[in-house]
């Protein structure tokens, strides 16, 4: 892809603007780089990464506090908000709409669809799906703070919600997030001749004005909101590989080791940028994908091959079953778990939503709107029920017939794959495996979102020099280190706190671009509508 926006036909006229891609940057250190959006942005990453270095007590306690005002603020939002994209993506998919081709008639898919499929998975919840394939379920069966829906713990009820609450957080609803920024990106890209950055989604409602000082806002929130996004997902990654270390080799995991392991991986990924995207996050997915898949399938073999495969239908079934009770906000009596758990995934996916939005916006052009929608949120949801399955029913039997470590349920969250793996054969080779695809995963994140913060921080140029994705990456590591090193003891609860936080404004953004995005499809049937037929 280049710098110029695609050329505007007919369909495009009520979005012409004087704007350039660019015009607005600043060249300095053989930099090219947006004013203001990337001084702001690296400014307020900068100002939080020293403040977490030099006050990490201060630094926690405030992330905390605001996490638990968020929280009791503003938990309806956050509930809401998958809820209402989920069923304004069934709309546009069954609607006229879902004949749209983002990069119009004549666009045509630049990836396969397996390669397509696999980036989407490695970039959007690769390492989330490792750390919790086997102790989410786990975790909620054994009441490790909590059950869902105050099931009593150990209970066939808390059994079957302990798959469908699983499936639920990372199922149907994250994909839809994802799924909107993607689609309002790459249409006003590709079909308005937009540049490709977030306020260009906004320009059937803010016109020239998405230029100025809102444009500048929204970008920036959308910088903020992925940079903790990805830290956290790279902080987890980064407890986990260490955990799984430490597990097989011994010894005791410190905070300055998975810091170290950070910095290490963060290494990687600049490596990784300089390849580009064919020589680096294409390679490295489709890396991720086969380890994933020969992963799973020994797990399978392995684990309680029956138990698994009748599980495939039977937490379907579940999943549907439960979902109006999990969706449900009012008069929760699981509400400490509700809040630890549900409200911090879909800050979550929210967090993430710019980052993989984009990053799905750059791989999907070519892609029908019906296409697009039915492929990045229920390709992921198969391999979801698919993964947590697998994973899941492995873990909760070892727990009920008192196998190995996990007979006690779970100890720490990062351990329990390790744990899990060690009860079944060749445990030195898939723990090696594991830890392998961990760090694969973390790198293809940062990679990714390194090239995504980078577009908007750039204004747009999706070929800016590569020092800016260079300077990205190395951020995304070091906000990271500085949110497990602030979080002290509570490093997960800190990185959910960042998380939770950074995703609040960013929530607002989401909401209304649904809105300026069913404007932009709208004029696009209409353009579409008034061209004269071809003459036979």
């Amino acid at each position: 892809m280049t710098d110029t926006a695609p050329p505007q036909d007919e369909t495009t006229t009520d979005y012409e603007t004087d704007y350039e891609v660019g015009q607005d940057n600043v060249e300095i250190w053989g930099l090219d780089i947006h004013n203001p959006v990337f001084f702001l942005s690296a400014g307020l990453v900068l100002l939080f990464a020293g403040t977490s270095l030099i006050f990490p007590d201060a630094a926690a306690a405030g992330l905390e506090a605001a996490r638990s005002w968020t929280l009791h603020t503003f938990d309806w939002l956050f509930a809401m908000t998958p809820l209402l994209l989920l069923a304004f993506c069934l709309f546009l998919a069954f609607s006229p709409f879902g004949r749209i081709r983002l990069g119009g008639a004549d666009a045509k898919p630049e990836f396969a669809l397996h390669s397509w499929v696999a980036m989407l998975f490695a970039a959007g919840v690769g390492i989330g799906f490792m750390f919790y394939g086997g102790a989410e379920p786990l975790a909620y069966y054994t009441d490790w703070f909590g059950t869902p829906l105050n099931a009593e713990a150990a209970s066939d009820e808390a059994r079957r919600l302990a798959f469908s609450a699983t499936l639920f957080h990372w199922g149907l609803s994250p994909w839809a997030i994802y799924a909107i920024v993607g689609l309002a990106l790459g249409f006003f890209a590709y079909n308005k001749g937009l540049p490709l950055t977030i306020r260009s989604a906004f320009y059937p409602l803010l016109g020239e004005r998405v230029w100025g000082a809102w444009g500048h806002f929204i970008d920036t929130m959308a910088v903020i909101s992925t940079v903790f996004g990805l830290a956290t997902t790279i902080g987890i990654g980064a407890m986990q590989a260490s955990s799984g270390l430490s597990y097989m080799l011994g010894f005791t995991p410190t905070l300055l080791m998975q810091v170290g392991l950070i910095l290490a991986i963060t290494g990687l990924a600049v490596i990784s940028v300089f390849r580009g995207m064919d020589g680096g996050v294409k390679l490295l997915s489709n890396i991720n994908m086969t380890i994933a898949l020969g992963l799973m399938i020994f797990v399978f073999i392995a684990g309680p091959t029956l138990a698994i495969t009748t599980g495939f239908g039977t937490n379907f079934v579940g999943y549907l079953q439960d979902t109006p009770a999990l969706t449900n906000w009012f008069g929760r009596e699981d509400q400490a778990w509700f809040h630890d758990w549900t409200i911090f995934y879909w800050a979550w996916w929210i967090s993430w939503s710019p980052f993989v939005g984009m990053f799905i916006a750059r791989i999907s052009r070519g892609r029908t709107v019906r296409e697009y929608l039915s492929v990045v949120i229920i390709a992921p949801f198969i391999i979801c029920v698919i993964w947590f399955t697998t994973f899941g029913e492995t873990a909760i039997q070892q727990f009920e017939t008192g196998t190995g470590d996990l007979a006690g349920g779970v100890e720490t969250a990062s351990l329990t794959l390790f744990q899990m793996l060690d009860s079944l054969p060749l445990a030195a080779v898939t723990s090696t495996a594991a830890i392998f695809l961990l760090v694969v995963f973390i790198v293809t994140s940062a990679d990714s979102g390194a090239l995504v913060v980078d577009s908007i921080t750039s204004g747009g140029k999706t070929d800016a020099p590569v020092p800016q994705r260079v300077f990205w990456a190395c951020m995304l590591g070091v906000t990271a280190s500085m949110l497990l090193y602030g979080g002290g003891r509570s490093t997960l609860q800190s990185l959910q706190a960042g998380t939770i936080t950074a995703a609040l404004p960013f929530t607002v953004i989401l909401l209304v671009c649904c809105i300026s995005l069913f404007l932009g499809l709208r004029s696009e049937l209409a353009g579409e509508a008034e061209k004269p037929e071809p003459e036979t």
